[in-house]
């Protein structure tokens, strides 16, 4: 099974990056035998080290705690695992029924919890998550959605002032790597613009895009970008391919509800349409079809992949090593889906 160099890093790393969302109880709550059996699949894999990547807001700190648990459980060498964290998020208690961050999305938490974006803000973060995480500390550390925190801004004046919390969180992080605490720091964003004017102001080692390079979504000036990294020595990893489940058949696009009297959501509903028949014509799935898709690009270092069923983890391993034909990509090409670009060629 294939190993790449995440940029340079130094590290090596499989084409497949483990998601655990589900650990935090995104979307609904999973019994703690289910989650227990992901983290086996997980460790059933066929490479070493294993990569999950996880976020103190992924139930307010409850994702890092269970993989902390379940890997001591296995009795897993900390060696055999890389553990990416997500930084910007600490727990506080919780006062109600909901958390105060996305609630309806996150079920039956313990704990709350706030952002914390600056300097001490980060360290304060890493420091807890690697609390919860036990023995199996992160090594590859990242401000948490730097495009959202940045969003939030009032005016010119308080972007100006949150971006200054950004970039103080990256020299805290950068701290921990240059002393070898921290292994290679990264950003990961659904909007790739603030990837890209963050890359002028930090030392990134690999960036994760999210929703951003799709098979529905995949602009040249992001292709361009992407390539530059690369050059640069920057590691690429790609996530949240199907748009929030939308191309798998879900009801929720990039995590909005759909709504079938919008225009753009119509559209969208049209072109779903359109890519499962090309599916069908190829015979392939859309799961297969979106992975291939996010791999093929030759900057793409791997792929992160979400599931809360620990049955359907072989299929993304499987998935991961499928490589698409010029044949088949011209069949949705021809239907007006995808790019006539030269890195889809055999």
């Amino acid at each position: 099974m294939e190993l790449r160099l995440l940029g340079r890093t130094g590290l090596k790393v499989p084409r497949l990056v483990f998601g655990a969302t589900s650990l935090g109880n995104l979307f609904r709550a999973l019994p703690a035998e289910e989650k227990a059996a992901i983290v086996e699949a997980w460790m059933q894999s066929p490479w070493r080290p294993v990569v999950i990547d996880s976020a103190g807001k992924y139930g307010a700190g409850m994702s890092l705690e269970v993989i902390g648990q379940q890997l001591a459980r296995l009795e897993v060498d900390p060696e055999e695992v890389l553990i990416s964290n997500k930084l910007g998020w600490r727990r506080v208690p919780l006062s109600g029924d909901q958390p105060s961050f996305e609630p309806d999305a996150w079920f039956e938490l313990e704990w709350d919890a706030v952002q914390d974006i600056s300097y001490d803000g980060i360290l304060r973060c890493w420091e807890e998550g690697n609390r919860l995480l036990g023995s199996y500390p992160a090594h590859l550390v990242s401000v948490h959605d730097p495009d959202d925190y940045l969003d939030q801004a009032t005016d010119a004046e308080d972007r100006e002032r949150r971006l200054r919390d950004i970039v103080e969180a990256y020299r805290g992080l950068e701290e921990l790597r240059d002393r070898g605490a921290a292994r290679a720091v990264g950003v990961g964003a659904k909007n790739w613009k603030v990837i890209e004017e963050l890359s002028h102001l930090c030392r990134f080692d690999w960036v994760m895009f999210a929703n951003s390079f799709t098979i529905m979504h995949h602009p040249p000036e992001l292709a361009r970008f992407m390539q530059q990294l690369s050059d640069q020595g920057v590691g690429i990893l790609n996530s949240a391919l199907f748009h929030g489940g939308f191309l798998l058949g879900g009801d929720l696009f990039d995590y909005r509800k759909i709504d079938p009297t919008d225009p753009r959501d119509v559209e969208r509903l049209a072109w779903r349409e359109r890519f499962w028949e090309c599916c069908r014509q190829v015979g392939k799935s859309p799961f297969e079809i979106g992975v291939a898709f996010g791999l093929a690009h030759p900057a793409v270092t791997a792929v992160a992949l979400s599931s809360s069923r620990p049955d359907r983890i072989p299929q993304q391993i499987a998935a991961v090593e499928q490589k698409m034909s010029t044949d088949v990509w011209r069949v949705f090409q021809q239907a007006g889906l995808v790019a006539e670009v030269a890195w889809l060629d055999d």
